[in-house]
């Protein structure tokens, strides 16, 4: 049975929540962003009350459009202040949504038991390291340095199989391992340095994703994060990430619904109850 830090995800479980707590000014969505002690202990408190079961920390926006580099000093900063922060008020097992390993170790050793590795442990070649180190469980996204042609799902799944032949060597067990198809990140240009260059419609790229999730993650649970995203606004000709709830909810709705395991979202209470409500008449419809 997969697990997600000792909580089962994949199989027969029901799709999973993962709070997103942002310490990163930068974030693109700026109701997103905790940046003080108080503020920090009141979301992790009211996302584990409104059903979360991780809570993922981001101390750096890894947004392709965005110019948000910031030093490693910085991102260890804000995320060893968050962790100690939700620590005092949530027994939730804790994400940390970071590329470089050094915040990573600094973050494992406060006690965080999964690394969310948006580059698919590919944009620091010493991740790996940290993680044989520790092994913790892994959330793997799809990614690449180099331009990425052709039948997009065939391509992400070879690059979530590229990232994943990367932790199992690291020595991460199989069923601690989860993929991301990196919806969003798949660009023709970006201003970041995190994104995957594709000569196709982007958008069009994450709606075919969204379309055969069952598809790409094989033998692995799958995480999907739309929420907000410019993914959503395009389709909705909104530009205003506050203005997305709506939206994002049919997403991941839908997405659950086409074989999302876990959901990755700032809407923590709202996302539970749609796909809560989806999955019990998508059972019911099948007599389940």
């Amino acid at each position: 049975m997969h697990k997600l830090a000792k909580i089962g995800v994949g199989d027969s479980n029901p799709a999973k929540i993962m709070g997103i707590i942002n310490v990163s000014p930068e974030s693109f969505y700026k109701k997103s962003v905790f940046t003080g002690s108080i503020a920090i202990k009141k979301a992790a408190k009211e996302m584990e009350e409104d059903g979360a079961d991780f809570i993922d920390v981001g101390g750096m926006s890894t947004a392709p459009y965005l110019k948000t580099l910031i030093s490693e000093e910085k991102e260890i900063k804000r995320i060893t202040t968050a962790m100690e922060s939700i620590q005092k008020v949530s027994k939730l097992p804790i994400s940390i949504d970071t590329c470089r390993h050094e915040v990573a170790r600094a973050a494992l050793d406060l006690g965080a038991d999964i690394v969310n590795d948006v580059s698919g442990l590919q944009y620091d070649k010493n991740m790996v390291d940290v993680l044989e180190e520790y092994r913790p469980s892994v959330i793997v996204c799809a990614f690449s340095r180099r331009l990425v042609k052709g039948n997009q799902i065939i391509q992400t799944k070879k690059l979530l199989d590229q990232s994943i032949r990367l932790a199992l060597k690291a020595g991460i067990p199989q069923e601690m391992i989860v993929v991301d198809p990196a919806i969003g990140f798949f660009r023709k240009k970006a201003n970041g340095v995190l994104f995957t260059k594709i000569d196709s419609d982007w958008l069009k790229r994450d709606i075919l994703v969204l379309k055969n999730l069952n598809a790409i993650k094989g033998n692995y649970p799958i995480l999907v994060s739309v929420s907000r995203k410019s993914f959503i606004g395009e389709m909705l000709d909104q530009p205003d990430p506050a203005k997305r709830l709506y939206g994002s909810l049919a997403a991941e709705t839908l997405a659950v619904l086409n074989g999302a395991d876990i959901i990755r979202t700032h809407n923590v209470k709202a996302t539970s109850d749609a796909i809560e409500v989806a999955q019990n008449l998508y059972n019911h419809r099948k007599g389940l």
